[in-house]
């Protein structure tokens, strides 16, 4: 039992609170992964998704959970960091007000140094582009460009190992996603996608992350288990 412990893979998992975040974390450790959880205090816009993924990562196994502030409040710029700037409440085109300036990128290098540390050599995260909602960030692209750069940029890559992005959720529609998760026992009234939810943890109902998660839910056949304000 030692040795089987002591060579399993660790992972660092990044963990917003979050529908797809929650998949992916659940997924990792369905593979088999050690896994440590990444979530960020970044000056989004509410508490209430750091307070679900505290609740998420409480049932799961996990190894450790760090929450990381940060104050990309600081440079504003999003809706979801300037409470100066209005959520929308209806579909748009081209890249949203709700995208955080190189929010990803920055995530994504954190939990880069945090498996180096761990000797982690693989870093998940919740991405999707197929119920995409215009994010930069999002796209293959990015994260196959940001696997090269961690290999490039770090100990463990000059030194001839591999840090691999893991994106499983990437080419999923977000019911292919409800679907996976609930076969791994997800309770998703534990997470919360709204762009705009109360104190309490209600979603707006309204924005463009509600939309994708209320149809999904339908689309897989589900009862949405969303609280909403309204």
């Amino acid at each position: 039992m030692i040795d089987r412990l002591e060579k399993q893979k660790k992972a660092v998992v990044l963990v917003s609170g979050g529908l797809d975040s929650a998949t992916t974390l659940a997924m990792a450790i369905q593979q088999g992964f050690e896994c440590y959880a990444l979530s960020f205090d970044y000056g989004q816009r509410h508490r209430s998704e750091l307070n679900a993924a505290r609740e998420v990562v409480s049932v799961m196994t996990v190894k450790e959970h760090s929450i990381m502030p940060l104050a990309l409040g600081r440079f504003g710029g999003s809706a979801l960091t300037d409470k100066d700037i209005a959520v929308p409440e209806s579909q748009h085109s081209g890249i949203p007000v709700t995208y955080v300036p190189a929010r990803n990128t920055v995530f994504l290098s954190l939990a880069l140094a945090w498996a180096e540390v761990l000797g982690a050599r693989d870093i998940f995260i919740g991405v999707n582009a197929v119920d995409y909602s215009g994010y930069p960030d999002c796209r293959p692209d990015y994260i196959a460009a940001f696997e090269k750069m961690a290999n490039l940029a770090t100990k463990v890559g000059v030194e001839g190992g591999y840090i691999s992005i893991r994106a499983p959720l990437i080419n999923l529609t977000k019911a292919q996603i409800i679907t996976q998760g609930l076969s791994l026992g997800i309770d998703y009234s534990q997470t919360i996608s709204c762009y705009a939810a109360d104190e309490q943890g209600r979603a707006c109902g309204l924005c463009d992350s509600c939309r994708l998660r209320a149809v999904g839910f339908a689309e897989a056949g589900y009862s949405d288990p969303t609280s909403y304000q309204k």
